[in-house]
């Protein structure tokens, strides 16, 4: 054991510095979901098309929706922001979504 201790002293580590280092993020990534409250027509395909139920629109006014999100169920496959034929719903590249709280984990968007 002694000698893999010291050889791995000496060689480059095989991971990336994370925090310090964040690196790029793929073009087509999906990330947290975005909300375009002013083009919702309150149709809810993203809804019934959301393979796990983590995503809901409810009606707050006349005409008024808001879109609630419960990132502990999403996948983020993306396929709400398919279906969506508004284009209310979008893909982001944020990814650091992490939370010590199940609270904090349902999002009104």
């Amino acid at each position: 054991m002694l000698p893999e201790a010291l050889k791995n002293m000496f060689e480059k580590p095989a991971t990336e510095g994370y925090p310090a280092n964040r690196g790029d993020v793929f073009p087509n990534m999906r990330g947290k979901l975005n909300f375009e409250a002013d083009k919702c027509v309150g149709c809810k395909l993203c809804s019934r098309d959301c393979p796990t139920g983590a995503l809901t629109i409810e009606k707050i006014g006349d005409k008024q929706f808001k879109a609630v999100l419960r990132l502990d169920k999403c996948i983020y496959c993306g396929q709400c922001a398919d279906s969506c034929n508004k284009s209310a719903l979008s893909c982001t590249h944020e990814f650091e979504l992490a939370s010590l709280s199940q609270e904090d984990l349902k999002v009104e968007l």
